[in-house]
């Protein structure tokens, strides 16, 4: 095991954090979509004033500014399309060609366009004929143009055009009925098809570059190659390419999918960010300047923690450990010291005594090697505030998995190793769950690999706001 840990800290020095991008890029086949978007939108418009200009000449002829002035034309297509963007009418597959949608978008921009023809306007006669026409008229065009959109659509995909760069990762027994459903849908280049172990982590890193080079926009993985590794999503989250899971028997759920159909089949989508990498740039802004902020608000209770820790015994105000943190690389963390001088030394005649039931961690309630004021400093965690200045390094961040000591790494078996592909953290999901109460390192663990599947800026926050409740009721500290 410890051949194994060194050979880890040795070859990974420069790999980012699993939920930042390698190199800033933007999402894969961004252009297309938007370009798509655009044409949609142009054609809606269209429509959409062309049917207002045919209302006016054919309905009731009347002096009226609705009829006479521009800006009640914008007016009537910037309503119609912003209930179009809201409503989803511009999202890909189904979406485009939800005709009753398209109907109930235009049915409610009338009746908003009369509300505030009636409230902000009711000197000003509004031709209800004019309305009736508009109405009947821009669904008429409105659907025409979309019809007309997906046929051509269909047609330039039928000639090999404006198709989607797609791999397909699968296990073999799958491939035939899930490779039969993909290119039905008649949208997509099929540029490869690989089974699950090239999602292992000794392949990884080539399978992504290969994606990389071919291009790939979206990737279908089956639920069966990814069940027991769902933290590869934020492999292909970070590449800016889009991953649809093909279902299996049971339902599953990522906090960043969406439910997609591919034709007559749910599957479940995550969708690439626009800019890889950018909810985690957001991580790191944040907790450089919270750190910053705390650092100056904290001087004087830093202060006052070092005057007693040198009245209550011998030694060192801080206490620096050598700590396992991103991708297995050691770096110092800082803490107030809380125990006697020589603790390190004496742990090795408690390990006996160790109430963690596997071993791996190293936890004792009555631990004779605690000081009096360390004692006070612990039990509402005060002693980790240094560990700040490993936020300012980067070494940490405020929320995260704990980094643990080499003894207790090289006791870890391999799947433990997830861990330490995401930046460790003063709190996580693991202390607000129960601190030092959690008696099983396994537990533990789970509550770790939760936390980086479901990461997310907000998860972050809502940690946060519940570590400060856990610290002040004491809850399983010592």
């Amino acid at each position: 095991m410890e051949i194994m840990v060194s050979n880890i800290l040795s070859v990974i020095d420069i790999k980012p954090d699993l939920r930042s991008a390698k190199v800033p890029q933007i999402q894969r086949g961004l252009t297309v979509r938007l370009l798509r978007v655009l044409t949609l939108l142009l054609s809606d418009a269209l429509s959409l004033a062309f049917a207002w200009e045919l209302a006016i000449y054919f309905g009731t002829p009347i002096q009226s500014p609705w009829t006479q002035e521009a800006s009640f034309l914008l007016l009537n297509v910037t309503v119609a399309l912003s209930i179009f963007i809201t409503s989803g009418l511009y999202q890909a597959g189904l979406n485009r060609r939800n005709y009753t949608g398209i109907i109930k978008a235009i049915s409610l921009s009338s009746v908003l366009l009369l509300l505030i023809g009636f409230l902000y306007a009711p000197k000003v006669y509004v031709s209800r004929s004019i309305f009736l026409l508009s109405w009947l008229l821009s669904i008429i065009f409105s659907c025409t143009s979309r019809f007309l959109f997906d046929k051509s659509t269909k047609l330039l995909r039928n000639k090999g055009a404006v198709r989607h760069a797609t791999f397909v990762i699968t296990e073999v027994e799958e491939q035939q009925e899930q490779l039969r459903v993909i290119e039905k849908e008649n949208c997509y280049i099929i540029q490869g098809i690989a089974d699950s172990s090239c999602l292992d982590l000794a392949n990884r890193e080539q399978t992504f570059l290969y994606l990389r080079e071919l291009g790939v926009v979206e990737a279908f993985v089956s639920w069966s190659s990814i069940k027991n590794r769902l933290y590869v999503c934020w492999h292909f989250y970070t590449a800016g390419i889009t991953i649809r899971i093909l279902p299996g028997k049971r339902e599953i759920h990522h906090p960043k999918s969406q439910i997609w159909m591919l034709g007559d089949l749910p599957c479940l989508t995550i969708p690439a960010p626009i800019l890889a990498g950018s909810d985690f740039w957001i991580k790191r802004i944040f907790d450089l300047a919270c750190s910053t902020i705390l650092l100056l608000v904290f001087l004087p209770l830093y202060i006052s923690i070092a005057i007693l820790i040198k009245l209550d015994s011998p030694g060192p105000i801080f206490f620096k450990q050598d700590r396992v943190g991103l991708h297995s690389k050691k770096f110092k963390i800082w803490k107030f010291r809380t125990m006697v001088t020589n603790a390190e030394k004496l742990q090795a005649a408690l390990e006996a005594k160790n109430e963690i039931k596997d071993g791996v961690l190293f936890k004792l309630k009555d631990d004779p090697r605690v000081t009096k004021v360390g004692k006070f400093l612990r039990r509402y965690s005060l002693d980790e505030l240094p560990q700040l200045f490993n936020v300012v390094l980067g070494e940490m961040s405020l929320v995260g998995p704990r980094p643990l000591p080499l003894r207790d790494v090289e006791r870890f078996k391999k799947t433990h190793f997830i861990r330490q592909d995401v930046l460790p953290g003063i709190t996580g999901l693991w202390q607000v769950s129960g601190r030092s109460d959690i008696e099983n390192f396994e537990e533990g663990v789970k509550l770790d690999i939760n936390y980086i599947q479901n990461w997310s800026v907000w998860l972050d926050l809502k940690i946060l706001f519940k570590t400060v409740g856990v610290v002040l009721n004491k809850t399983g500290a010592y």
